[in-house]
């Protein structure tokens, strides 16, 4: 497997933004979110097991997944959250890992909200935590979700504090400025991991 640049921050900090410019460059993102909706596709054992614990209310007429329904269910009750964790995150693991393992750029990127709180820390050689202040993420969030605000401070709460996720940071990107910085940020780290990539090849 080539080097693995492990890219991370709580909801609403923009690591979208960064993944995206990496991609750009030519470099394979491996997304934790995308291999989560994979495993629950119609037809997956896993959709059949979420629909029998959660009930029909959790799955669209299409018989696709209802991410927002299911997402109210799990972060309204602890217990629920634990059952869909306990389900879903070996299986989102082993996509991951054959999707890294498919991957063939001079390395690649493993973008996952749940890098620092999941056995998927072990797959990346360097850890990059996006960053940007509590109450930016709270803003950020609601505009692209459409969620009110203790529906926010909710998943928030359910993820790694913001001070955990910076100690187990490698590096730190604060991505509260503006997108030209966050560009030159992304062209010097690009660099820097095809150096790394390189030498331990």
């Amino acid at each position: 497997m080539a080097f693995t640049v492990g890219i991370t921050g709580g909801i609403g900090s923009g690591k979208s933004a960064v993944t995206e410019r990496f991609e750009r460059l030519g470099i394979t993102v491996v997304d934790a979110d995308l291999a989560a909706r994979v495993i629950v596709e119609p037809g997956r054992e896993a959709l059949q097991q979420i629909a029998e614990h959660f009930g029909q209310e959790v799955i669209r007429e299409d018989g696709t997944l209802d991410r927002a329904a299911l997402r109210q269910r799990v972060f309204s009750r602890e217990s629920e959250r634990q059952w869909l964790e306990q389900l879903t995150h070996p299986l989102i693991g082993r996509e991951i890992v054959d999707q890294l393992a498919a991957a063939n750029s001079p390395y690649t990127i493993l973008s996952s909200p749940l890098l620092l709180e999941t056995s998927q820390r072990d797959l990346a050689d360097c850890v990059v935590v996006v960053d940007v202040p509590e109450e930016l993420q709270l803003q950020r969030t609601m505009q692209r979700d459409d969620n009110d605000a203790a529906q926010v401070k909710r998943i928030m709460a359910a993820q790694l504090q913001r001070e955990e996720r910076l100690q187990g940071a490698d590096i730190v990107i604060d991505n509260s400025r503006s997108l030209e910085e966050l560009d030159g940020v992304v062209q010097e780290l690009h660099k820097e991991f095809l150096l790394r990539a390189e030498s331990s090849a």
